[in-house]
């Protein structure tokens, strides 16, 4: 996120990720996705990787894409359109590796209401938008957190790891 706060413009523009861009440096996030083997991921996140011609990152995870329109499934990918909430404590009684929740403001709000969100990973980019669309949105419970890490690279990103109390 942006050090305000967002995710990306009003326009739905993240041109400004290429700020911290770095050959050969990936913050953590292959090592990190080797935990993965379940992605939570809205609609229109999912649309907006599509739409950059680079090839589903998560094809070979089981996947769900939160939307209120129904569709056939491809591969592993599910288009869920049921309650998060019920979907989250299925998968958490599953046996299995991290759940991670790649993307969507709308959806990080609906797992942060219902307080289902155990870890978080955020990367702040040393830029001020001003305006935009807001990784948190207003109207939270308030939730206590315990940082556990917080890196620094040379690009200016600062990447904190926190776990809720």
């Amino acid at each position: 996120m942006s050090l305000d706060g967002y995710i990306a413009r009003p326009d739905d523009d993240i041109s400004w990720l290429e700020a911290v861009e770095k050959e050969g440096e990936d913050y953590g996030y292959s090592k990190f996705t080797a935990k993965v083997d379940t992605v939570i991921l809205g609609r229109r996140t999912y649309e907006k990787v599509l739409s950059m011609g680079i090839g589903f990152p998560h094809a070979n995870k089981e996947c769900y894409i939160i939307t209120r329109k129904p569709q056939a499934p491809i591969g592993k990918l599910k288009f869920y359109t049921g309650d998060l909430k019920v979907l989250i404590k299925d998968l958490k009684a599953q046996e299995g590796g991290t759940i991670f929740c790649d993307g969507g403001a709308q959806v990080a709000s609906m797992l942060l209401h219902d307080r289902l969100v155990d870890e978080f990973i955020i990367s702040v980019i040393p830029i001020l938008l001003g305006d935009g669309i807001r990784l948190f949105k207003a109207g939270l419970p308030e939730q206590q957190l315990q940082l556990l890490n917080a890196t620094n690279y040379d690009t200016g990103l600062v990447q904190l790891h926190y776990k809720r109390k």
